[in-house]
């Protein structure tokens, strides 16, 4: 799907911080958008008043979901693991299900999620997953494990999708586009960090390129010195 298919743009998770800085980015390209969060969470788009429609809902109700993407080209979603109902995995099937035939489908998460088994991750990176894990189950504010859920019924579909696996995050000024490779543990990503601006970037870049149809790009900061010492020699740069 080139740019000039894609001309409206729902967001689902919009009102978080990745969500917001997709709703700028896509409207400073142009785009109608449609955000999706929870109605407690919708004054936290109040800056974007008038500018794009608010489906208020939890994204991982089916309704709330087919209204939001009505007629959208492009749909980028924050699989986010809230709680302990299935909701990084709900809100997954529910774009799946009602997103138009041939729409561009921008998923969000990280790089615990693995598509073939070939992604190598350090024993420390392992051991707080594995923590992080037993105690947002222990404590019952979220479900990582619905997060690989989530993604499993992504890659097993047949629609145009793309899964953004994000390293590290935290804000600051924007490097540009991050760089990417298929497989975690490769030497452009050693640095695990990446702005929270660039991951919005590379998400909303996402929707016209052709190139990541069907990938689960791992990404990291341009500009973090893996990057820079591997970007020359990667087949897989942004």
């Amino acid at each position: 799907m080139g740019t000039d298919r894609v001309k409206k743009v729902c967001i689902v998770g919009a009102s978080g911080k990745l969500g917001q800085y997709m709703v700028r980015q896509s409207l400073e390209r142009g785009y109608e958008v449609v955000g999706v969060c929870r109605e407690s969470s919708v004054p936290k788009l109040a800056e974007f008043e008038g500018r794009i429609t608010v489906v208020p809902g939890a994204t991982n109700d089916p309704e709330v979901i087919r209204r939001a993407v009505e007629g959208c080209g492009g749909v980028l979603t924050v699989l986010v693991p809230w709680g302990v109902r299935q909701y990084s995995s709900g809100t997954a099937q529910a774009v799946l299900d009602h997103a138009r035939p041939g729409a561009r489908l921008v998923f969000s998460c990280g790089w615990h999620i693995t598509r073939d088994g070939k992604d190598h991750y350090a024993w420390y990176f392992t051991l707080g997953l594995r923590i992080a894990t037993f105690l947002a189950k222990l404590v019952r504010v979220g479900e990582i494990d619905d997060q690989v859920e989530a993604c499993r019924r992504v890659f097993a579909s047949d629609t145009r999708w793309t899964v953004v696996r994000g390293s590290t995050l935290k804000e600051g000024e924007s490097q540009g586009l991050p760089v990417w490779s298929r497989h975690v543990g490769d030497p452009i990503l050693a640095s695990n960090l990446t702005h929270r601006e660039d991951y919005a970037l590379f998400m909303v870049e996402a929707l016209t390129d052709d190139t990541l149809v069907q990938e689960a790009p791992a990404i990291n900061g341009r500009l973090t010195p893996s990057a820079l010492a591997h970007t020359e020699v990667s087949p897989e740069r942004a």
